[in-house]
């Protein structure tokens, strides 16, 4: 992790991960969308078993790097219900629903 050594390095630096963090969730929402085109029903797309095994990864994840691993499961809760929702969006529209 880099030492910075003023306020506007800190900032510089936050700014240059929160990008990153734009970016990986545009990634991830991508591979999301094709993700649809493999499954058959829309339990399939909302694959409850997935997404516990995503949220008890990501809390130990949390956990060992000692950031609060209830912030991560709320973020990830969001990122996770909005992704389903745009899955099942791209399932209706390859007329599969």
């Amino acid at each position: 992790m880099k030492k910075c050594n003023t306020l506007q390095e800190v900032r510089d630096e936050i700014d240059k991960i929160d990008t990153k963090l734009v970016d990986l969730i545009s990634e991830r929402s991508h591979l999301i969308r094709q993700a649809a085109a493999f499954k058959n029903s829309v339990d399939e797309v909302k694959a409850e078993d997935r997404i516990d095994d995503i949220m008890q990864r990501v809390r130990k994840r949390a956990i060992e790097l000692n950031i609060n691993p209830n912030m991560i499961s709320e973020l990830f809760n969001i990122m996770i219900d909005e992704m389903v929702e745009t899955e099942i969006s791209e399932f209706r529209n390859d007329g599969k629903f």
